[in-house]
């Protein structure tokens, strides 16, 4: 049920299109609307809707596709030769390096 919400908010915003809102008519009323002004805004309108049905296909898509990616089991750490040798060159260095440091600090005391 909560994951339903989201498909009736899209079938009602699917109800117009760009092409619906440019061929609406008004009825024209002694005391009505200046149409030019409308129909300015009625573009503009278009053009944000337009941009929007765009977005919304755009990111379902990307959607979609991260839900594909995450049903696809993938290993997260790539397999890396041990080189022992190395790591135990870098200990040695950091441990004298502690030594250097720690050791001065602690004969000045």
């Amino acid at each position: 049920m909560k994951k339903e919400w989201y498909k009736e908010v899209i079938r009602m915003a699917n109800q117009l299109n760009g092409k619906d809102i440019l061929e609406k008519s008004f009825k024209t009323a002694m005391r009505g609307y200046n149409q030019e002004e409308v129909d300015e805004f009625l573009d503009i309108i278009i053009q944000d809707y337009e941009y929007f049905q765009q977005e919304i296909t755009r990111l379902s898509q990307e959607n979609n596709l991260l839900k594909k990616n995450s049903e696809t089991p993938t290993t997260r750490f790539r397999a890396t030769p041990s080189n022992h040798q190395v790591n135990y060159d870098i200990l040695k260095r950091l441990s004298n390096l502690e030594k250097a440091v720690f050791g001065k600090k602690f004969d000045d005391e």
